[in-house]
């Protein structure tokens, strides 16, 4: 799964780097330990052109009788999207973008019970991009709520010693197919989800204060 990613880079550059306008009242300070059920920068295509858009991180499907499904609804796994019914209409009609920097998972360490998080990152170190599925839930007040989950997919060779998932990276060339609306063809979508190339992306460890949601700051990749 993918349960923590960084974003530091500020949104002018997020701009310049997805060649997407940046809304003036959008604010978005450095994160260091971005965790489920927050608000998380994303890239929509929503029948406009492609914008920076705020969402929660943890999907509830429009049909939710409750917002509680959002916390167990972080990722969504690429091999059986057309096949489950939460996920495959969003396949089809609400793809995004989630805007990264790096990413955490956590290695088992031999003969031990402890796990030392690791820092995931492509080695120029420039943001890139995970593909979503998004979804707008109204909850009891009528207030419409905004909600997204990571697509995961099977790991490359940096992070399978780590881990048996990854987030799904879309290469620069994807990204553009995956926001397309027009876009519908189930076999043709998942071919975007492989795994990223592995001679383009490092992995190191850092701190364990990481571990705390509420802990973050540039220390833990030092």
């Amino acid at each position: 799964m993918c349960g923590r990613f960084t974003l530091f880079h500020n949104l002018e550059s997020i701009g310049q780097a997805f060649h997407v306008a940046v809304p003036k009242s959008m604010q978005q300070t450095p994160r260091y330990n971005v965790a489920p059920t927050q608000d998380i920068v994303t890239i929509m295509n929503d029948g406009t052109d492609p914008h920076l858009e705020l969402l929660r991180w943890g999907l509830i499907p429009s049909w939710a009788k409750d917002e509680s499904m959002g916390s167990k609804m972080i990722n969504a796994r690429a091999e059986t999207l057309a096949e489950k019914p939460s996920f495959k209409r969003l396949l089809h009609s609400r793809r995004c973008l989630i805007v990264a920097d790096g990413f955490y998972e956590w290695m088992q360490e031999p003969g031990s019970k402890l796990k030392t998080p690791m820092y995931i990152t492509l080695k120029d170190h420039e943001p890139f991009a995970f593909a979503g599925l998004w979804d707008s839930w109204k909850n009891p007040a009528g207030e419409q709520i905004r909600t997204c989950t990571i697509i995961t997919t099977s790991p490359n060779a940096v992070v399978s010693p780590i881990h048996n998932r990854m987030p799904a990276i879309l290469l620069p060339e994807a990204r553009e197919e995956w926001l397309d609306p027009k876009q519908k063809d189930d076999h043709f979508l998942q071919e975007l989800l492989k795994a990223y190339p592995a001679q383009e992306m490092e992995a190191r460890p850092v701190s364990r204060r990481v571990n705390d949601t509420r802990y973050d700051h540039a220390d833990l990749i030092a």
